[in-house]
């Protein structure tokens, strides 16, 4: 792990809502909005490339805990913004307050926990379960 995280680091990640990101599309629902699921990911994404430039080479992030509201619904042509900020660092397990907008207003808020991994000894063990 590397001594260089520090809470207060912060993360963006941004999409644009297409067919491929609504309810409809990953099954989640049956409306042609931005997807739970979706907005999760893009949470996670934004609290993932925040930390990874402070890692050692080898040292990744994976989700391991994800708790938010999705507070409003986005329709397609719309741009979804994802922030996240480090507030908890306790050992190797990261905890982020991640927040979505859209381009009208906070569209999901929340918390994600993150735990930082060795990649190859990560997939190593993942590939021994087939």
């Amino acid at each position: 792990m590397s001594n260089r995280l520090t809470p207060g680091i912060t993360g963006e990640a941004v999409t644009a809502v297409g067919e491929s990101n609504t309810a409809v599309a990953y099954g989640s629902g049956g409306v042609k909005v931005f997807a739970t699921p979706a907005m999760i990911g893009l949470m996670e994404k934004a609290a993932l490339t925040s930390v990874q430039p402070y890692l050692a080479e080898g040292l990744t992030t994976v989700g391991i805990r994800v708790n938010v509201e999705h507070l409003a619904a986005t329709p397609i042509g719309m741009q979804v913004f994802a922030t996240s900020r480090l507030t908890e660092i306790d050992g190797k397990r990261l905890v982020f307050q991640v927040e979505a907008r859209d381009e009208m207003e906070i569209i999901g808020r929340g918390v994600h926990e993150r735990f930082i991994v060795a990649e190859e000894k990560f997939l190593t063990r993942a590939a021994k379960k087939k």
